[in-house]
């Protein structure tokens, strides 16, 4: 690498090779000349005088590319298709004069585009089921322990570590369940010529719109889309991007919920994230332990979000049939996009693979709060021993304003469940007291319901795509 020059972090510290290979040059390029072979193979089944000689030589050149002579031809035309028609009819020099025969330059380009994002999302449903999975897995083992549930950041009632995990994995559903309709829905721009009138086509196979219309519909299906746009201007609709864009924006939101939480617990070290042996937290604090994982996640969530009011401008302001001022963005937004949630889901279930949980922090925690929570119980348990309920409401109010007071001010423990203790109007003892104190009586249905989650929707989506689970979690640095 070149390090006089500035050079993507994405693709040098990030994202992973499969993704980096979606968007290259040389799946571009190959897919153009795939394109253009399908094309000539379609149009000679479809009576045009194209020889099997043109299109055997089409075929054993699809990734023989000379990318220094498409580099000058481009300087030359200024024009990026036309330098590589013509550097594909070097290579193929008899197939030279029906090499983009009645195409446009969005016959390659777009057609592509939906191509690159078809595989794109493939690898990315890919690594949101294994972060599913991660999930699945964390949520599972952790669905009976307590922990202190927050509103606002300030403790509420009880909850459990693994059902707050379903709630970072329900929205990861939402996500799966665009990503599949995306995939379901996504069409190919297909052969519909200059403004999308197939005026060129109606020359070609003179007049003959079954014809054109099968060339199309061929053509598609020969590039794996049973889906196409019936109708276009000279592109496909560029909804498609900021529609694509909003997906990969969604993932990116569902991230970075993951690490605010997951950093602020470990802020109060009751869930770390992995930290490696020979791994440093800081520069000039030796026993940092800084959640490096998460705040490389949540930085990367930031710029995907931010992607996508680019292409949702984009396709806001395209003019009539055509605009080239989407050209240059379409090169950064979507490849971008994709590359760095590639990215965030590698980091994710990396984390996912070595998340250390405390439960004797996370009890102390509880401890120090749950006292407060438990009052209602312990009037409730005052007044059957005869007590009346808004005389020991009273009393247990004062305790209260004290032993919050004893916390904050002070500095000191928690010493509520003494003062209940050592006032006889209580009438209760040290041991039935901390049964009525023991966390699992707080946690409400949090076990039931992560089970019935897991059972009636997160299992069916694993099992169904069960061959997709298994990946590369190696991070770059």
């Amino acid at each position: 690498m070149n390090k006089e020059i500035y050079s993507n972090p994405l693709a040098e510290r990030y994202s992973s090779k499969e993704m980096l290979e979606i968007f290259s040059p040389k799946f571009k390029f190959s897919t153009w000349r795939k394109l253009w072979y399908v094309l000539a193979e379609t149009e000679k089944e479809l009576g045009l005088d194209i020889t099997e000689e043109q299109l055997a030589e089409m075929k054993a050149n699809i990734d023989n590319i000379d990318y220094e002579l498409a580099d000058e031809m481009e300087k030359k035309f200024r024009h990026d298709v036309m330098a590589h028609v013509h550097t594909f009819g070097t290579a193929a020099p008899k197939a030279m004069p029906i090499i983009h025969l009645g195409a446009t330059s969005a016959y390659v380009g777009d057609n592509t585009d939906l191509i690159q994002i078809k595989e794109a999302l493939n690898i990315l449903k890919k690594k949101l089921i294994n972060v599913m999975d991660g999930l699945a897995k964390f949520s599972n083992e952790y669905k009976d322990l307590p922990t202190l549930g927050f509103t606002h950041f300030q403790a509420a009632q009880l909850t459990t570590v693994g059902k707050r995990a379903t709630l970072w994995l329900q929205s990861l559903i939402l996500d799966l369940e665009e990503l599949q309709f995306r995939q379901d829905t996504l069409r190919f721009r297909g052969v519909k010529g200059t403004t999308g009138t197939q005026a060129s086509f109606q020359e070609l196979f003179n007049g003959d719109y079954k014809k054109v219309k099968e060339l199309d519909e061929r053509v598609a299906e020969k590039m794996g889309f049973n889906k196409r746009f019936l109708v276009t201007g000279q592109t496909y609709d560029r909804k498609i991007d900021s529609e694509i864009s909003n997906l990969l924006s969604n993932i990116a939101q569902s991230a970075h919920k993951f690490t605010n939480d997951l950093r602020l617990l470990q802020h109060l070290k009751e869930i770390e994230e992995p930290f490696e042996k020979s791994q440093i937290g800081s520069s000039a604090m030796a026993y940092k332990r800084n959640p490096m994982r998460s705040e490389r996640i949540s930085s990367l969530a930031k710029f995907v979000i931010a992607l996508q009011q680019s292409t949702a401008m984009t396709a806001s302001t395209q003019w009539f049939e055509r605009t080239l001022d989407d050209s240059a963005n379409k090169r950064l937004a979507l490849p971008q996009g994709f590359l760095a949630v590639d990215a965030i889901l590698i980091i994710w279930k990396n984390i996912l693979e070595g998340l250390v949980v405390y439960p004797k922090m996370i009890e102390k925690h509880i401890m120090a709060e749950l006292p407060f929570m438990a009052t209602e119980y312990i009037i409730m348990e005052g007044v059957k021993k005869g007590g009346d309920r808004q005389e020991l409401h009273e009393l247990i109010r004062v305790h209260s304003m004290e032993a919050g007071k004893q916390v904050k001010v002070e500095g000191l423990e928690n010493d509520l469940i003494e003062r209940i203790i050592n006032d006889l109007s209580f009438d209760i003892d040290r041991e039935k007291l901390m049964e009525i104190l023991d966390p699992k009586n707080f946690i409400g249905f949090a076990p039931a319901q992560v089970v019935d989650f897991l059972e009636t929707e997160v299992n069916p989506i694993l099992e169904k795509n069960k061959e997709l689970l298994g990946m590369n979690t190696d991070l770059k640095v």
